[in-house]
């Protein structure tokens, strides 16, 4: 991951950042702020990490065209029909409501990617080990369980090889030898779950009045931070409660308020903006600093 000045704010900073904005995102119907949102978590997703610009296009294309496809495929609501399938009507309005859908689903797993990248272990233990020590310690093991069942699984894979049972052979032996791999890799796992509930329990994880060593300092420009991201929260969620980016898709497409004042909707959609943007911005940001820094050494 590149260094980033969001991903090094206080872990309160990314929680609540991460929280108004997935939480706006999972409740917006319209196309165009689902693909704001979608753009700007692409884009900061890759400014971590550069390498996996080719797999989140992938998935997102994935997700776009397979949940586009199930809605018009089985809602067949709807007044402008494009085409029939088996005497199944293909509607404009169901095409365009799955298109919408495709695209906050999008959206909210490349958000959930860049806040695995910047929210270590360490931080989600931090956040939620004093309220609740149980559901912090296993919000993070399920962050990380993805990309250490994946390492491990090449390992394990790595060691059938070793062993002379590479993936060759008919089908059935190709069956036989990932069923293998996979039942090594829960055992594995199962495992390491046992060993890591006995190696916490030891440690005293949980029990009242215990302290933990932490590097975390609440300063003042976190809680300016945080009172940008409420405030442009709020705007965003007044602005959608009096109509803005409301559409009805059935039984034909229109939006949900006409006589809305303009003045409205250009605030919510600039505060939305600004908020999708504010990681980039705050890292734009301390490049500036960290350059200017430099060169006055």
């Amino acid at each position: 991951m590149r260094n980033s000045a969001f991903a090094e704010k206080h872990p309160l900073v990314t929680t609540v950042y991460y929280g108004m904005v997935v939480g706006i995102t999972m409740f917006s119907d319209s196309i165009i702020l689902n693909s704001l949102s979608l753009i700007f978590a692409f884009l900061y997703s890759v400014l971590l990490r550069k390498n996996v610009f080719l797999d989140l296009a992938k998935t997102v294309a994935f997700i776009v065209i397979l949940a586009t496809l199930i809605n018009i495929l089985f809602t067949h609501n709807g007044s402008t029909v494009l085409f029939y399938i088996g005497g199944n009507r293909i509607t404009l309005e169901a095409f365009l409501y799955g298109l919408s859908m495709s695209l906050m689903f999008s959206a909210v797993i490349i958000w959930f990617f860049s806040f695995n990248t910047i929210m270590t272990s360490d931080k989600m233990i931090y956040i939620f080990g004093k309220l609740t020590p149980t559901l912090g310690l296993t919000v993070s093991m399920i962050f990380r369980l993805i990309p250490l069942l994946k390492s491990r699984f090449e390992e394990v894979k790595l060691g059938q090889l070793g062993l002379g049972r590479g993936n060759v052979g008919s089908f059935i032996q190709k069956i036989k030898i990932i069923s293998k791999e996979i039942s090594i890799l829960v055992s594995w796992s199962l495992e390491s779950s046992i060993i890591t509930a006995d190696s916490m329990s030891a440690r005293g994880y949980g029990l009242k009045g215990r302290t933990s060593f932490h590097l975390f300092k609440f300063l003042k420009e976190d809680v300016i931070t945080i009172g940008i991201i409420l405030l442009l929260a709020l705007v965003v969620i007044a602005g959608k409660a009096k109509g803005v980016g409301l559409i009805y898709y059935y039984p034909i497409v229109q939006r949900g308020v006409t006589n809305l004042n303009p003045l409205i909707t250009i605030v919510t959609i600039t505060s939305y903006l600004i908020l999708l943007a504010l990681p980039i911005l705050v890292d734009s940001i301390g490049e500036l600093i960290w350059k200017k820094s430099s060169y006055e050494i």
